[in-house]
């Protein structure tokens, strides 16, 4: 997939301020994943080329599938690959700003298991400046080694296009 670098960058950037930052009735606008995946997800649907062999879906539970044993079965927010082939692109996971140590630890670990059957694997963080970005999944990641196995994606503000930072 050559232009999915475009894709994802562009339909970041067509993202409505009130997806990326939900306003609330009463109360200050909140950040919430679940929003800004949704949106993200029909962004890059309605940008997603006619022609192309891959799917993209969201959350798939991986529970009984024969790459998986154990009682760990990750869900990334968004696979790119042929369901019903060994053919895998892309896994990514988003995240907001001000998200837990855990969390970033956690699906440090998703994108790390993914790795070893997809082409690529995507940490996208919004909200946040680049240098921020960076910075918690620095702190989280356990080595240098998995920070190079996994791509640190940045969606500063609504209306600009997200960016690949490492």
């Amino acid at each position: 997939m050559n232009n999915f670098d475009d894709i994802v960058a562009q339909a970041a950037a067509a993202i409505a301020p009130e997806y990326f930052l939900l306003p609330v009735h009463g109360a200050d606008a909140v950040y919430r994943e679940r929003v800004y995946c949704y949106e993200l997800y029909h962004q890059l649907r309605s940008l997603w080329p006619e022609d192309c062999a891959y799917f993209l879906t969201g959350e798939i539970d991986k529970q009984q599938h024969p790459y998986f044993e154990g009682n760990r079965y990750p869900k990334p927010d968004f696979l790119v690959h042929v369901p019903g082939t060994g053919n895998n692109f892309a896994a990514i996971e988003v995240k907001p700003p001000g998200a837990s140590g855990k969390n970033i630890q956690k699906d440090i670990g998703t994108l790390l298991q993914f790795r070893q059957w997809y082409e690529r694997s995507l940490y996208l963080i919004y909200g946040v400046r680049p240098h921020e970005a960076l910075n918690r999944v620095t702190s989280y990641a356990e080595s240098a080694e998995q920070l190079a196995a996994i791509e640190v994606w940045v969606h500063q503000e609504a209306g600009m296009p997200a960016e690949r930072i490492a």
